[in-house]
């Protein structure tokens, strides 16, 4: 796992995240198994073509500290980075590392969630 001082940085605005290596499949199914983390990935995901959505972006219905504890498993996990750019801390789905190391894997869990919604008649993950 990359640390700020692992990598000499002495930034406390560096956070880790796994190496592509060390990013392990069951890590990655348990971040997705939560409603609120598939919520966001799902939104991620939509707005792939942007630079990064801030964590004030998602409207989850939870506490802010559980909303960070959602955020910081998704990051550890190796489903999402997380960047500051100045005071804000941007969120961008790490698609190419998972595409690589679990081809088809999030398209599949993101159509899946996509056919739930459909067949539970409403929209319960998505935003």
């Amino acid at each position: 796992m990359t640390t700020a001082a692992a990598t000499g940085s002495a930034s406390s605005r560096t956070l880790a995240h796994p190496e592509p290596g060390d990013v392990r499949l069951e890590n990655v199914l348990h971040a997705l198994a939560d409603p609120m983390r598939m919520r966001v990935v799902r939104e991620l995901a939509r707005e792939e073509g942007a630079a990064g959505l801030s964590c004030s972006y998602f409207a989850l219905p939870v506490t802010k500290s559980t909303c960070t504890h959602h955020f910081r498993v998704l990051r550890e996990s190796g489903v999402i980075r997380q960047i500051y750019r100045g005071t804000t801390k941007l969120n961008v789905l790490r698609r190419d590392d998972l595409d690589a190391l679990f081809p088809g894997l999030l398209d599949s869990v993101l159509d899946a969630a996509t056919r739930q919604d459909t067949r539970l008649g409403g929209s319960p993950t998505a935003s």
